[in-house]
């Protein structure tokens, strides 16, 4: 006879004769989908449950261990607490991706139990276990606080915070998806069960560079419950791209391997657990292959090509006037090499995609970061017409733009066509790891100078980017780092070179920041030496230089009205000055929309129905918020509550084309046909007396366009972008050298929503920070060595205290009411700025991510 493990859920009896991970007990067989799946490795902290009063990984429980145990989800809660939780997390901003907040509310319960009045330091340790990528924290910390002052009766619950009476622009609205994230029922694509549903999983390759012999699943096809394995040979158009289509959906027999992450074939199978056996069964026999590691390996005569034609993928050449006479004539010059490293998006989510049959073609529900690209990608492989495809966002847990190129989503629509089933595709977390594209590992040198007074003549420097496997968005990504190079200043005379090249290493691609934290970390740690050899501090070098309305960009484009980088230094300088010896800045700029003369339109559709207003912009929701946004633009130009308008999110055959989430732009570009739309139902909303149910079903339409110069062109003050935000970040160490404060001032334009400004703000820092002082993604022979919990990624027990402060003009843009997004500029200064902060604290000058010798990654002793 089996043994039968028998305890308390929520409440209920349950008992189960397997043993294995409680997280797959909990989520698979009782359907409690509010514990989620991070890593299953014990290290993301999702699937926090609290068992026997504290707080548990279930991951690491498993059925066995848990007998006689009282386990409780967050779908035990009392309504009481429920109510709490919802109400304080959404007055406070502690939700944006949502994946972590289950696992946060359940750390937070167990610590309001034990403790109903806990300190600040108590709730940070509280969740030491559980990562957040998207807050920093400290909104997160702010709203267990608030849970308890409700819950011990200190704070009340304003029941029209969440009804959104006053949900206009600039108010500090409640998220429009806070209590289903809150709460856990909220679907992402993982929780998607579907009748007669089957699952898919890649056996992908044992080394970086190999040549494929043979494949041999015989023995996995006689296995039951398999349903099929597919190989390349069952790919009707083998490569798929995001800009260029070189990424094969699986390598073929007699091919060569470009990286770890590269498929051999798909296994298809009843149930996971049959799937993971099957697998193990293929048998693949590999010729191995040096491979391809860094750049200057790219570039030898000799190297072994990547890609047939060449391993230089991309390149880029910026100039304006005239940067070497500039320099030979400059006062001072100063010229330094800086590496930054690859880096990992940890985002919390894993890939996760589930397709099938649909109409004459496939539906895809999808964790990605635009639907219509997604959806051109999978036509690519299938050669069909992009209308027999129909993609549609569930929740997104996380991108920051690793989820830009598709990874599951093709390979699961393939299976389910071949097959005439739903099919569901759930990433690893390691296979995540080694599959997605990663930021862009730099190499550059940079070349600054200045005059007598410390006002910048000119700049030139060479960019080598490792662009890894597959080009993925290696051409925008490298043109940004180039074109914002130059930092957000007032000079006429540059020479960027920059390449990216194709190595066997992870792909790279787009990361928060796009190329720009790269090459302004290295543009701003020079211009620190040439503060110096002038004899002014750095906040002075930049204020003299600093962009202002109406002043030219090295670029060629006139600075707009709203520009507002010295508003930005001057609410930091006193901080800044109060801190000698322990303070570093930076400034930094970042483009609002695509832009460099790409058609970047925002569009978006109204439809009256049953008495509410249905918005429709196929916008991704990574977390950011633009689901809120869009809600209160059509709030503020309509006068609607926020209960009278509904976001029916990104699906490609009900919503507009709004363009991928990137480049900052969904609040200005979409924003902006959200609000021409709403002002369009407005009018005859007022035509009608006010009364919505005149126009039942009414529908309205509106597309924003506006037009901007392609790189290089042939005009005087060409328009590069649309818009670009500001920033100047102050970073302040302790007597040890750690990072005890950041100060973070923003010119974004209107600020939307307050709350989640602030949110964005100090997740945007504190990534920064990682990126800074304690992210690693260390690779051996183009194979990556490191789990989610060695990623070096922070922890709530070590964040700083850090400062949103937000720089509003009177004199705005006129679009999306002057706002210009904050996604990707928050996460740009930081680096640079923690790199002065230490060159002042010990004058030692250091060129390269992480940095080295700190309070967080002392040198070891020989």
């Amino acid at each position: 006879m089996s043994e039968s493990y028998t305890f308390t859920v929520n409440g209920v009896t349950r008992s189960t004769d397997v043993d294995k991970p409680l997280l797959r007990y909990l989520r698979d067989d009782l359907h409690l989908h509010s514990v989620k799946d991070g890593c299953s490795e014990g290290a993301c902290g999702t699937c926090t449950i609290i068992v026997d009063g504290k707080a548990v990984k279930s991951c690491v429980l498993t059925t066995k261990r848990a007998v006689g145990k009282n386990i409780i989800t967050t779908e035990g809660l009392s309504d009481v607490e429920k109510e709490a939780f919802v109400y304080a997390f959404g007055a406070m901003g502690s939700v944006q991706c949502g994946f972590c907040t289950p696992g946060m509310v359940m750390a937070g319960k167990a610590l309001i139990d034990q403790n109903p009045d806990p300190s600040e330091e108590e709730i940070k340790t509280a969740l030491k276990g559980n990562i957040c990528r998207c807050t920093g924290y400290k909104k997160i910390i702010e709203g267990i606080q608030l849970t308890a002052a409700i819950l011990r009766g200190d704070a009340k619950i304003e029941e029209s915070l969440e009804k959104g009476d006053d949900y206009g622009v600039g108010e500090r609205a409640f998220r429009v998806d806070v209590r289903e994230k809150v709460l856990g029922y909220g679907e992402y694509a993982d929780d998607v069960e579907m009748e007669g549903m089957v699952y898919a999983s890649a056996v992908r390759s044992k080394y970086p560079r190999a040549r494929i012999l043979d494949i041999r699943f015989e023995k996995a096809l006689e296995l039951p419950g398999v349903l099929a394995v597919f190989t390349a040979d069952d790919v009707p158009h083998n490569k798929v791209g995001h800009l260029q289509p070189d990424w094969d959906v699986m390598i073929a027999k007699g091919s060569i391997t470009r990286c770890v992450g590269d498929a051999i074939c798909l296994v298809v199978a009843e149930n996971k657990e049959v799937l993971e056996e099957a697998k193990k069964l293929v048998e693949i026999d590999y010729e191995e292959l040096k491979p391809v590691t860094s750049v200057w390996e790219a570039m030898a005569e000799d190297a072994p090509k990547v890609h047939s034609k060449g391993n230089l993928c991309q390149s880029r050449h910026v100039t304006r006037g005239d940067a070497k006479t500039a320099l030979a004539n400059s006062k001072y010059v100063v010229t330094q090499r800086f590496k930054t490293p690859f880096t990992e998006h940890a985002f919390l989510e894993p890939e996760c995609a589930v397709a099938f049959p649909y109409k004459n073609g496939v539906k895809v529900l999808s964790s990605d970061q635009g639907v219509y690209d997604t959806r051109h990608e999978i036509s690519l492989m299938f050669g069909w017409e992009p209308e027999r495809i129909v993609v549609e966002n569930k929740l997104v847990g996380g991108g920051f733009g690793g989820k830009e190129d598709v990874s599951a989503q093709h390979i699961a629509a393939l299976a389910a066509v071949k097959l005439q089933r739903p099919v569901k595709v759930t990433f690893s977390r390691q296979e995540s790891i080694n599959f997605h594209p990663k930021r862009h590992a730099m190499d550059g040198t940079f070349t600054l100078g200045c005059d007598e007074n410390g006002i910048f003549t000119a700049l030139d420097c060479d960019i080598y980017m490792d662009t890894g496997a597959y080009a993925s968005l290696c051409g925008p990504v490298l043109e940004r780092a180039c074109t914002h190079s130059v930092g957000p200043y007032c000079y006429q005379n540059t020479d960027i070179r920059g390449y990216g090249y194709y190595t066997n290493n992870p792909p790279a691609g787009a990361f928060r920041g796009f190329g720009v934290c790269q090459s302004e970390f290295a543009l701003e740690a020079t211009i620190n030496l040439l503060a110096e050899k002038v004899g002014i501090s750095p906040w002075e070098i930049r204020y003299r230089n600093a962009i202002e309305p109406g002043k030219v960009l090295p670029n060629g484009q006139i600075a707009d009205c709203s520009t507002a980088l010295k508003e930005t230094l001057l609410a930091v300088k006193d901080v800044y000055e109060s801190h000698p010896g322990r303070a570093g800045i930076a400034c930094a700029m970042k483009n609002a929309g695509v832009g460099v003369g790409l058609p970047d339109k925002g569009r978006a559709k109204l439809i009256v129905h049953d008495g509410k207003v249905e918005l429709y912009s196929a916008a991704s929701d990574i977390g950011q918020g633009c689901a809120t946004i869009f809600v209160q633009m059509a709030a503020e130009a309509t006068g609607l509550g926020k209960e009278q308008i509904i976001n029916m999110g990104a699906n490609s055959e009900l919503a507009p084309d709004s363009g991928t989430t990137s480049g900052s732009r969904q609040t200005l570009i979409t924003g902006e046909a959200v609000r021409r739309v709403a002002e369009d139902l407005r009018k005859d909303l007022e035509a009608a007396g006010g009364d919505l149910a005149k126009l039942e079903g009414k529908e309205y339409y509106e597309e924003f366009f506006d037009p901007t110069d392609k790189l290089g062109a042939d005009v005087p003050y060409p328009k590069s972008h649309i818009a670009y935000g500001f920033a100047t970040h102050v970073v302040i160490l302790d007597d040890d050298g750690k990072v005890k404060e950041v100060y973070a001032a923003h010119d974004s334009g209107k600020v939307v929503n307050p709350t989640a400004i602030q949110g964005q703000i100090e997740g945007g820092v504190l990534m920064g920070l990682g990126y800074a002082l304690t992210e690693k993604f260390p690779l051996k022979n183009g194979v990556p060595q490191a789990k989610y919990g060695t990623l070096g990624l922070m922890r709530s027990t070590q964040i700083p205290d850090i400062h949103a402060i937000y720089v509003e003009k009177d004199e705005l843009l006129p679009f999306a009411y002057g706002s210009k997004g904050i996604g990707e500029i928050a996460a740009i200064p930081t680096a640079p700025a923690a790199q002065g902060a230490y060159y002042a604290f010990d004058h030692v000058f250091r060129t390269e991510l992480p940095l080295e010798d700190t309070f967080y990654s002392k040198k070891k002793k020989k």
